[in-house]
């Protein structure tokens, strides 16, 4: 174990000792706008260079050996034009899904089809989060909003030699605007549908131009109630949610070798938690059948479906270029704490009660979860200054959280709290080597130690676990130049997510579950392409892994259990196309495709089965339960196809300003929520698409647009509850509103 305090002590003594530390030579360390937007203009029509730090430093997307992806901050604001949280990501990047059944609170993340279904607020993820270089790991931080956007970069495949140990599946990176010395502010504002009204913006004052400078941004979404409930009679009783978010920045350059960035971040969310709603599917097949009405849930429990959530993280990093090498330290701490509660059962009565509905309802049930959570990491990072043959970059990880989870079964009391702890390190490097003119290696190997506890508070048997394993990740990559406009690529990378506990299930009178930890050898190749004199764009990559021991949850079943289970092994392959056609200046087309196959492999392995489903696989009876073999399935939520296209036409009003009409469409294609495959919970063909139809001026420093998004009012199934009745929950309704952009 790792005395906090002296890695403190460390921090203190190393920051005290770069802050006065003398400077040797000068250099700029501000970037310069084109820098920090991650773009250059382009010339003559061309399209925008897109830059990615997926090697933890700025480079070409073109130039590096990964299949990534980005959202620019213009793509990232109409997304969440309605006020939608962070699940509206999904989609619009291939091999990118992103669910949640906890509302705006806990989104689940997966790339590749790798990601956990568990609905608890301790659940692991293979799915990394990192905002502004810090780790969000538990499902709390990583629904943090996403306002004052610079990039958001899509890394698919194992990224465990540079990010962590949890980062089988992928990274999702967002990167936020930051100061600098020019006065600069931004922002967006939009109204729409349903008392909609989605605020973005921030604002850089240069305190002392080259010394100092100071960034305030925040957001503000918020929706009116627009759910009745059928039950009681009460209209506009759910739906409604304000999520208010704040950054503070603060740069210091004491020194051209020196800088200093202080960040403190809040988020207070009071919403409403997912809505489910009783037998909406089947029975027999995946269509939403006569329950279902958009508009209107029938509950007779859940006090009101209320989600509320408070967080802060705060973050001190610190540069300092030396002759040979860039010294890097980032310290971050966040809290999260908040519950949520619903009526799981998403009707009314039971079948021992004199009415029910809708559907056949077995029993009545109303949960809460709630959360306490303190996150500490600590990361220093050595890095050549780049521009030889030879670029390394070295360095430690440290993180640490303790958390309870409590969790109340209203119809089964009384509460129960269970504590996590988890506690990591790790030590890293890179090498990147140009051996020629057109080709260039890049290693990496990662040590890491992790540790997790569990314990039962207040208990006669606090059933305690603990877990640790440790292990090595390694990546290793060639990049070839065919021609000056296109290159391929081969990597190899392994990774594994730590051993997990989960004890959701102590609440009702079952012991808590372990699960091994999974390891992944992924194999991927690629090429990335800029023709017709940068014009056109294509990359694409494809990709095979294999799993051992996966990681599982197990979730509901007619027996309502949250049980982690390691399957024997799963493998995966498929592959991921991104392109980009400035097909005139004036017209700019992206498209997006992705397919993924996915197979859970273990003969043995048996999981519950849902209460009123059709089940279509082999069942055997364990103990006088009916279980599910599910050996050949493929992943739980783990789309077989993802696409995207985006369309921006521009019409020019003399030198000035011009009129747009710009849209987005994503599809979704066969996937089932559950380990077994059933013949409800499996959905397909889903397409939603935003339209956006306004005046802009052509130097991008105002815009005021019309709005929709769901333009089609589509009813697409986003997920289900199985235990109790075909229980199903559903995407976001049609929003029509305006909006205004300002950049100056």
């Amino acid at each position: 174990m790792i005395d906090r305090s002296l890695t403190l002590r460390l921090l203190s003594a190393s920051t005290l000792a770069l802050a006065f530390a003398q400077p040797a030579l000068a250099q700029d360390v501000n970037s310069s706008d084109t820098e920090a937007t991650g773009a250059e203009e382009a010339d003559n029509g061309q399209l925008d260079m897109i830059v990615v730090t997926a090697n933890r430093r700025e480079e070409n997307l073109q130039q590096v050996p990964v299949s990534a992806a980005t959202l620019s901050a213009d793509a990232t604001r109409s997304i969440f034009d309605a006020g939608a949280d962070i699940t509206a990501l999904s989609a619009h990047v291939p091999g990118l899904f992103v669910e949640s059944s906890n509302g705006r609170a806990a989104p689940r993340f997966y790339i590749r089809g790798l990601g956990n279904t568990d609905f608890d607020l301790a659940a692991s993820q293979p799915v990394s989060v990192v905002m502004d270089d810090v780790v969000h790991e538990n499902v709390t931080l990583k629904s943090f909003p996403i306002f004052d956007v610079e990039r958001v970069e899509v890394l698919r495949g194992p990224q465990g030699t540079l990010f962590g140990r949890n980062t089988p599946a992928g990274i999702v990176k967002i990167d936020t605007v930051k100061p600098g010395d020019d006065f600069a502010v931004t922002g967006s504002a939009s109204y729409g549908s349903f008392g909609s009204v989605a605020i973005d913006g921030g604002v850089t004052i240069p305190v002392a131009p080259g010394l100092a400078s100071v960034r305030l941004s925040g957001m503000w979404q918020q929706r009116d109630n627009w759910v009745d409930n059928g039950f009681t009679g009460e209209e506009d009783a759910y739906g409604a949610y304000t999520d208010i978010a704040g950054r503070a920045q603060i740069l210091l350059t004491p020194s051209d070798r020196l800088s200093i960035l202080g960040s403190y971040s809040i988020r207070d969310l009071d919403g409403t938690s997912t809505l489910f709603r009783a037998n909406i599917l089947g029975p027999g097949s995946n269509d939403l059948n006569g329950n279902y009405d958009r508009d209107t849930v029938f509950y007779d429990a859940g006090a009101g479906n209320q989600a509320k959530y408070k967080a802060e993280i705060v973050t001190g990093k610190v540069d300092y270029e030396a002759d040979f090498a860039t010294f890097t330290s980032i310290t971050s701490w966040a809290d999260s704490e908040g519950s949520s509660r619903g009526d799981i059962d998403g009707g009314f009565g039971a079948s021992f009660l004199p009415v029910m509905g809708p559907g056949f309802i077995p029993f009545p049930s109303d949960t809460q979860d709630s959360i306490e959570l303190d996150q500490f990491t600590q990361e220093v990072r050595l890095a050549s200054n780049g521009g030889g043959a030879l670029d390394w970059q070295v360095g430690g990880f440290y993180f640490d959280s303790d958390f309870d989870v409590t969790t109340v079964g209203f119809d089964f009391p009384p509460s129960v709290t269970v504590n996590h702890t988890n506690e990591s390190w790790a030590v890293f490097g890179q090498v990147s080597t140009q051996v020629t003119d057109t080709i260039k290696l890049t290693g990496g190997l990662r040590y890491t130690e992790d540790e997790k506890a569990f314990f039962v508070r207040d208990a006669a048997d606090p059933q305690a676990r603990e877990v640790s394993d440790e292990r090595l990740s390694w990546d290793l990559a060639a990049f070839v130049d065919v021609t000056a406009d296109a290159s391929v690529y081969a990597r190899v990378a392994s990774g594994f997510r730590a051993p997990t506990i989960q004890g959701r299930d102590v609440a009702f009178f079952a012991p808590p579950s372990i699960a091994t930890s999974e390891k992944i050898m992924s194999y991927e190749v690629g090429f990335k392409s800029e023709l017709a004199d940068r014009r056109v764009r294509l990359n694409g990559a494809a990709y095979f892994y294999n799993i051992e021991d996966p990681q599982f949850s197990a979730v509901g079943g007619a027996g309502n259990l949250v049980q982690l289970v390691n399957a024997a092994d799963g493998r995966g392959w498929g592959f991921e196309l991104d392109s980009a056609f400035q097909i005139t200046p004036n017209f700019l087309v992206t498209a997006g495709a992705s397919y993924n196959n996915t197979e859970i492999r273990d003969e043995n392995l048996a999981v519950g089965i849902c209460a009123q489903c059709t089940v279509l696989d082999p069942i055997v009876n364990l103990s006088g339960t009916d279980r599910a073999l599910v050996d050949g399935n493929p992943f739980p939520n783990a789309p077989e196809w993802i696409a995207d296209l985006t369309a921006r036409y521009a019409i020019p009003l003399g030198s000035v300003g011009e009129l747009f009409a710009y849209t987005d469409w994503t599809y979704q294609g066969e996937t089932s929520f559950f380990l077994y495959d059933s013949a409800e919970y499996v959905v397909d063909n889903q397409i939603e698409g935003g339209l956006r139809v306004g005046y802009a001026k052509q130097d991008g420093t105002f815009e005021v647009a019309l709005f929709a998004r769901n333009i089609t009012d589509a009813d697409n199934v986003k997920g289900g509850i199985d235990f109790n009745n075909n229980t199903a929950f559903v995407n976001d309704p049609r929003v029509i509103g305006l909006s205004v952009r300002f950049d100056y």
